[in-house]
């Protein structure tokens, strides 16, 4: 299964890689304020400028995936034919692999049969391949790291271990500083596989500290950097401010409307240049709040279609929406019919018994929340989608079995 879906996904990377070699805006085609930073990092600047000067010292982001992009452009040089090449190749790789947690999710909760579906499932996955083969950003490997943080909280509940659930939060904090995106629902799973054990009158409060300690041993360098370099506390990145004042500021013709990014917007980038870093965010953070706090009713509606967004893609059918969205009617379709089918999955995983389905639904209900305030972008749920197949798989499974062998819901 990985070795077709990598050999997939390197077909499609040779006919996409030249869209990350446009040298529009000194290449920010080529990872955007990923690649600034590691084009610094290789530079001798350190972890900093994630846009069009040199800005100084940053958080913009978490470190390993631009410490991953700045060790290919150590290698193969800055924003090169080969750099793009190896990037696509590597986060071609990362999808591929994902088909292992998918498969081992799938036949640990619903059997061998799901298993093989899902897994077969995610190397034709559509947006799995696009979004590897064209897309320079931590989307591939933050779906690794959630699919894998997924799997290894499946297997709490089995064990009072401490090393076991050690190598959980040490996991969990290598995939925050990958995308602390992670953290939506990787505490909320865990706290469900304590709450299952003490029910069982098994061990549960020792193992839970030794995944706390863990993962703040593995967070800590990063949060110290930033404390030393910022003067204050920042949780992994300070960017919230800036996703919030993007997505609510009166303009809702588009999830993402223009205009309100120093990425793509002069008086934005100026701002943020005269302001730094840190006080532009607090800046946003504080524009977002106050019109929030004068439109709330618009908050509300607006956080209602952020999402709908997320679960079907579905924002708007206005032409002056499609025409700069023209892909949004295929999309919709896909990404709707994947959403009712694991929805089918986790209504008979559920059937078969609340544990079997709630660590599916806590995943698939806190990952997404934060975009509903925010703003979401078509690849904000991608990281997700390995337990929307594995629930899908696991209904077209047992629906299978039941027709040809006439069984109840179980695992298939």
């Amino acid at each position: 299964m990985v070795a077709v879906a990598l050999i997939l996904r390197l077909a499609v990377v040779a006919f996409l890689y030249p869209e990350r070699l446009h040298p529009d805006r000194d290449h920010w085609r080529f990872a955007g304020e990923t690649g600034r930073i590691a084009r610094s990092i290789v530079q001798g600047r350190g972890f900093s400028s994630p846009l069009f000067a040199d800005t100084g010292p940053t958080a913009w982001m978490t470190p390993i995936y631009p410490g991953i992009v700045a060790g290919v452009f150590g290698v193969l040089g800055i924003y090169t034919k080969s750099s793009a090449i190896a990037m696509l190749a590597l986060d071609s790789l990362f999808s591929a692999l994902t088909c292992i947690p998918v498969f081992l999710i799938a036949r640990k909760s619903f059997g061998e049969r799901a298993a093989r579906w899902a897994a077969w499932g995610w190397a034709f996955f559509p947006y799995a391949i696009y979004f590897s083969a064209d897309f320079i950003w931590a989307t591939t490997l933050t779906t690794l790291a959630v699919a894998c943080v997924f799997l290894a909280a499946l297997h709490l509940e089995e064990t009072s271990r401490a090393s076991r659930w050690a190598g959980y939060g040490a996991l969990c904090g290598l995939a925050a500083l990958v995308d602390p995106i992670v953290l939506s629902f990787a505490p909320g799973v865990a706290l469900w596989m304590c709450w299952r054990r003490s029910r069982q009158r098994q061990g549960w409060l020792m193992p839970a500290l030794a995944a706390i300690l863990a993962f703040l041993i593995v967070i800590c360098p990063w949060f110290v950097r930033n404390y030393r370099v910022f003067g204050t506390f920042i949780p992994f990145r300070d960017n919230f401010g800036l996703e919030l004042y993007v997505g609510n500021n009166g303009n809702t013709w588009h999830f993402t409307p223009p205009g309100f990014h120093p990425s793509s917007t002069q008086k934005e980038w100026e701002e943020y240049q005269q302001m730094g870093e840190l006080a532009y965010m607090r800046h946003k953070q504080q524009q977002a709040l106050t019109y929030i706090g004068q439109h709330k009713a618009e908050f509300a509606v607006l956080s209602l279609r952020r999402a709908v967004y997320m679960w079907t893609n579905f924002w708007s059918f206005s032409p002056r929406y499609l025409e700069a969205e023209p892909l949004d009617p295929p999309n919709i379709f896909l990404c709707t019919g994947l959403t009712i089918l694991a929805l089918a999955g986790l209504w008979r995983a559920f059937r078969v018994g609340v544990s079997a389905g709630m660590p599916y639904a806590i995943a698939l209900f806190l990952f997404p929340a934060v975009y509903y305030f925010t703003h979401p972008e078509d690849y904000y749920r991608r990281p997700i989608d390995p337990i929307f197949l594995v629930l899908a798989a696991y209904w077209i499974a047992s629906r299978w079995q039941e027709r040809h062998k006439g069984k109840t819901p179980g695992p298939a």
